[in-house]
């Protein structure tokens, strides 16, 4: 019994190991850690921000409709790429949507993802969230990049590039929703 008193850390790093290697257990491990370690994103310096070289985006819907990311160009805007296969973009959702609920008539959201429109919307159905999605069908405005996932961008009405956060966050923070408000005041 005296072996296995000293041995407890060394079984739990091996439990721990095998459940990273185990698809099944990787993925909700790694967006659990994603949602315990995120934090809320950080404003851009005025004199660092980055602006839109334009707005001639075309995107489609959720329905199939196609969209003019132009039709927005003197708006507050939020554009985020993910996917339903990662797990940092699953991590943030639930604050995205909580976001989403409280400034959708307010601020633009657009969520971009590569994939096939059923398999997006069998997500959301299944997380019961309601989030604006949207394929691209035209090369989206530099410099918006949305080769790492998640990437989120947050546009003021000028186009200036407020917000650039590479990978998972807590969009519903306090700080966030201040920098939505003062956004909109402007």
């Amino acid at each position: 019994m005296k072996i296995f008193k000293n041995q407890w850390s060394n079984i739990i790093l091996i439990v721990i190991i095998l459940a990273l290697l185990i698809p099944q257990t990787r993925k909700p491990l790694q967006v659990f850690a994603n949602k315990v370690f995120a934090f809320s994103p950080e404003v851009t310096d005025e004199a660092e921000r980055e602006q839109l070289s334009g707005y001639n985006w075309v995107l489609e819907n959720s329905n199939e409709k196609r969209v003019n990311f132009s039709e927005y160009q003197d708006e507050v805007i939020v554009v985020n790429y993910w996917a339903t296969w990662c797990p940092p973009c699953i991590a943030e959702m639930p604050s995205f949507q909580d976001l989403y609920q409280d400034y959708k008539g307010e601020v633009q959201f657009f969520f971009i993802s590569g994939e096939e429109h059923e398999t997006v919307r069998n997500f959301l159905k299944e997380k019961r969230f309601s989030l604006p999605t949207f394929r691209m069908l035209s090369a989206d405005p530099k410099p918006l990049d949305g080769y790492t996932l998640p990437t989120t961008y947050v546009i003021d009405r000028q186009g200036n590039i407020v917000i650039k956060k590479i990978g998972s966050a807590n969009w519903n923070s306090q700080s966030m929703r201040n920098t939505l408000d003062k956004l909109l005041q402007s």
